[in-house]
């Protein structure tokens, strides 16, 4: 079992939540039930699924849901490039989200190999 506040994938992540919603809060209103719930969702999700693996009994457990957390983390950056091409936040706030979204994904990854 490993002790998930200590894994530097889980902070990082955790630290990219507070971005998204302090990003999302400055998009339309009436998306809130469009994309602003489903990327705080998805977003929320990455540090979550780490946290929850990080309890299993086996390694192979736990890369599975390292491997749920990528996919939560594609599914950010497709929300990402969505909210963009809609005008909701413009191409420097949304490439240095997508470079701190590819880090957090490249070092989950790498981790998660080391499991197998």
């Amino acid at each position: 079992m490993h002790q998930f506040k200590e894994l530097l994938i889980w902070k990082k992540s955790r630290s990219f939540c507070s971005k998204i919603y302090s990003i999302t809060a400055t998009f339309p209103s009436e998306e809130k039930f469009g994309i602003i719930n489903p990327l705080r969702r998805a977003a929320v999700s990455i540090p979550s699924n780490i946290a929850e693996g990080s309890s299993r009994n086996s390694n192979k457990d736990f890369a599975r849901f390292l491997e749920i957390a990528i996919g939560s983390a594609y599914e950010v950056e497709t929300q990402l490039l969505i909210s963009s091409d809609l005008g909701f936040i413009n191409k420097e706030n949304t490439s240095e989200l997508i470079d701190l979204l590819e880090e957090i994904t490249k070092m989950t990854s790498r981790f998660r190999a080391t499991l197998l």
